[in-house]
């Protein structure tokens, strides 16, 4: 009892019905052509995840229910199950099976998840069912949609009592650190619980803040993770899936049997299966029913990719990753679809030898290539010597393009005009905001003039406490470090080193202080905790919602420390309102996730 399943592991565009068609045929024309019986592909992957209020246009639910007819009508000779929009009285996300060229059942998904960056019950109505079920080969399957397995108590339990020996689930879930581990743990424990194979497929690629990681793996009835695909890229895993196994547990614990044991064999399974989830769809498909399997005795991984595969079929190791180096990935996928996606071939930023701009133009480089790169020093009257030869020095070693752009002449002109009216009063943040408002009008003038995206580089712990200046250092198109704590930039930085086995970041970046250089003899720490002490506060009260006292009595920060960074982060919610969007790394960022009041009179302290 063996089947062969493709996992279509891809990166479609939201809303490119045409493009998202194209490539889901041609990912299904490889399925077909290694052999496989049926290939599955992510949730929403016809109209892209998540299409948000795309899903209000009549048009374009009219088109994506006409690129779903065209993908079943274009290949015939592998069953396919594409996650897509059906309306049907309402409107469902939904698992479409197509087979012979028709669409021959639809899974509408049922556990509709309405927190964090998920506001599916905006657009969607519940599935009632827990069915269709399928049979292939002889193989009876059942679809879910990925929250459907993520609560013990889903319709993956349902289609476990009616018999099932294969499950599939198709995903749409983003990253972000921390989520594989859990994943993983979760997925075991239901392949177990269902005492059936489960083929978890996961989208890949960078949607807006969102970074979706891929990673699709394969459990074994008994809950062991038997093979994964690589994260962060496209992929078609195509698996030998040993559905006897299923069967066999089954036969050998009675409570893995469908409904009561001691009635089993009188049981008409097709009666049953109708019961508990509306129907039994055949599907006849045109492969023959003994195939070779790609690993004899064994349920592993074979690949077929756009890129020349690993040693040994893609063997991923089935470790947990690194999260540095995970969050490194994540970070460069998002840059590189952001900017691809919307159309950008280049980017630009302003490189002030610090360790955020240093950082942000290494993933840069890595995302679209440092020949399309360019970034802008900016010196001020301020500026020190070893600011501007970091800055050029890190240019030089990624081989990007490199300018410099003095502002001593505009910011004179500004503070002249401003003279009269600031007559008898002290320089102050204002002249600081000033410079750093001068380079965003530069950067924005060479963003306008040469069509670049403009990278601001500002990061977590700074978007958190206000340490930034509006229509300054925050102005751009996109975030790259919106959601990284300084302390994990260091972490970035020594690992993107690590990899060049070099100091490609030099050296002195990562040691000395760091500073706006806004003034004379400036530092952060003359504005902020030092950042080994504020992150954690900050991860406390942004991250897990805890307000001071809580924090103070976790022991995280004493409690004069706590009060002022509380406060930072509360006066500071208009300017994250106005900040550019940027990849998502943590459980909770600032954006979709973080929906505070501007206005709002509850004090976290």
């Amino acid at each position: 009892m063996r089947i062969r399943v493709g996992a279509a592991q891809v990166n479609p565009i939201v809303g490119d019905l045409d493009r998202n068609t194209d490539l889901i045929e041609r990912y299904a024309e490889r399925a077909a052509e290694a052999g496989c019986d049926m290939v599955c592909f992510p949730e929403l992957a016809l109209t892209g995840y998540p299409p948000e209020d795309l899903l209000l246009k009549p048009a374009f639910i009219v088109e994506a229910e006409e690129a779903l007819v065209k993908v079943a009508a274009s290949v015939q000779d592998v069953v396919i199950v594409v996650g897509t929009v059906h309306k049907d009285g309402d409107l469902y996300n939904s698992a479409a099976v197509c087979d012979g060229g028709q669409v021959v059942g639809h899974y509408h998904k049922r556990r509709l998840p309405n927190y964090g960056v998920f506001d599916e019950q905006r657009y969607f109505a519940e599935g009632k069912e827990s069915g269709p079920l399928f049979s292939l080969r002889g193989i009876t399957f059942g679809i879910t949609i990925c929250e459907d397995v993520w609560v013990p108590e889903g319709p993956l339990l349902d289609h476990a009592r009616a018999g099932i020996e294969l499950a599939v689930n198709i995903n749409g879930s983003p990253f972000h650190l921390g989520k594989m581990g859990w994943r993983r743990s979760m997925l075991a424990t239901r392949a177990s619980d269902s005492a059936c194979p489960l083929v978890f497929v996961n989208i890949v690629g960078g949607q807006d803040e969102l970074v979706f990681d891929g990673g699709s793996m394969l459990f074994d009835a008994e809950g062991n993770l038997a093979a994964a695909c690589p994260q962060f890229e496209e992929a078609l895993a195509v698996w030998d899936v040993d559905c006897a196994a299923s069967f066999r547990r089954k036969i050998r614990d009675p409570r893995h049997r469908a409904l009561d044991p001691i009635d089993l064999q009188a049981v008409d399974l097709d009666m049953l299966r109708q019961s508990v989830t509306g129907q039994l769809v055949p599907i006849d498909n045109a492969h023959p029913a003994d195939i070779a399997p790609v690993h004899p005795g064994n349920s592993r991984l074979h690949t077929v990719t756009t890129r020349p595969p690993l040693p040994d079929l893609w063997q991923v190791p089935l470790t947990l990753p690194d999260p540095v180096a995970e969050a490194y990935d994540a970070l460069v996928l998002g840059v590189a679809d952001y900017l691809g996606k919307n159309g950008f071939r280049s980017a630009v930023l302003g490189l002030s030898g610090g360790i955020d701009s240093s950082l942000t133009a290494a993933l840069a480089a890595d995302a679209i290539g440092a020949e399309n790169l360019t970034g802008i020093a900016m010196p001020s009257p301020f500026s020190s010597e070893h600011s501007l030869t970091d800055a050029a020095r890190l240019a030089d070693n990624l081989g990007m393009r490199y300018l410099t752009i003095p502002i001593e002449i505009p910011f004179k002109s500004v503070t002249d005009s401003l003279g009269p009216v600031f007559e008898g009063m002290d320089a102050d943040v204002t002249e600081e905001n000033i410079q750093a408002r001068i380079r965003g009008v530069l950067l924005m003038a060479y963003s306008n003039k040469f069509g670049s995206m403009l990278l601001s580089t500002g990061n977590k712990s700074e978007m958190a406490t206000g340490y930034c200046t509006l229509y300054g250092d925050m102005a751009g198109g996109y975030a790259v470090l919106k959601d990284v704590p300084k302390t994990l930039v260091y972490e970035l930085a020594r690992h993107r080193n690590r990899l060049a086995g070099t100091d490609l970041i030099p050296q002195r970046v990562l040691d000395k202080a760091p500073s706006a250089e806004l003034r004379p003899d400036q530092f952060d720490s003359d504005s902020l905790p030092p950042y080994d002490v504020l992150d954690p506060i900050l991860e406390a009260y942004v991250e897990h919602d805890m307000v001071a006292s809580e924090i103070v009595a976790a022991g995280i920060g004493d409690e004069a420390t706590v009060q002022r960074v509380v406060r930072l982060v509360d006066t500071s919610e208009y300017k994250r309102r106005q900040s550019p969007p940027g990849v998502r790394i943590t459980p909770k960022a600032f954006g979709r996730d973080r929906r505070m009041p501007i206005t709002n009179g509850f004090a976290g302290t």
